[in-house]
């Protein structure tokens, strides 16, 4: 992937240690953008499922959200470094196999997407600039590809082992 270097890895580190200093906040605004923009959202999440709102002090929401917010933030990292999101494999399997499991589709990594945008310009409030949107969204949709390839790999090795013998 070429095109993204040393600025836009800059302008993705700099907004990292605003949204850093209050991952409780940002974690339940996180969810809260996610729930606004699809409703149905909510039932793929353990934590959430059984909530009529975002819980304020869930460890399992506030885990979930600093995952998603590390693994973008890292994958502008690797975008500069090695021109490509580079995932263990391990992590990078069971990653796909969760999100072949819970039923993610196409359109819920835009759903998530859009809500960690949206909460990274609420925590950089005036430093927030289209080129900032840029590189974090260019991070996460490079980050999103190596998941979804995954996916890809395991719907098909399940569908393998469903077929019937011959």
């Amino acid at each position: 992937m070429s095109g993204f270097g040393e600025r836009e890895e800059a302008l993705v580190r700099s907004s990292w240690d605003q949204l850093m200093q209050n991952i409780p906040h940002y974690s339940i605004r996180f969810f809260t953008s996610i729930v606004e923009i699809a409703p149905v959202a909510k039932d793929m999440f353990s934590f959430l499922r059984d909530s009529d709102e975002i819980p304020q002090n869930n460890p399992l929401l506030q885990a979930h959200a600093a995952k998603v917010f590390k693994m973008t933030y890292e994958s502008a990292t690797q975008l500069r470094e090695k021109g490509e999101v580079v995932i263990e494999d391990t992590t990078l399997k069971h990653l796909g196999f969760v999100h072949v499991k819970k039923g993610v589709l196409e359109p819920h990594f835009e759903v998530l997407k859009g809500a960690l945008l949206k909460t990274i310009k609420e925590a950089t409030r005036e430093k927030w600039s289209e080129d900032m949107n840029n590189a974090w969204g260019t991070a996460y949709d490079e980050l999103a590809t190596a998941i979804k390839k995954e996916m890809t790999f395991n719907v098909e090795g399940v569908e393998f082992l469903l077929q019937p013998e011959i």
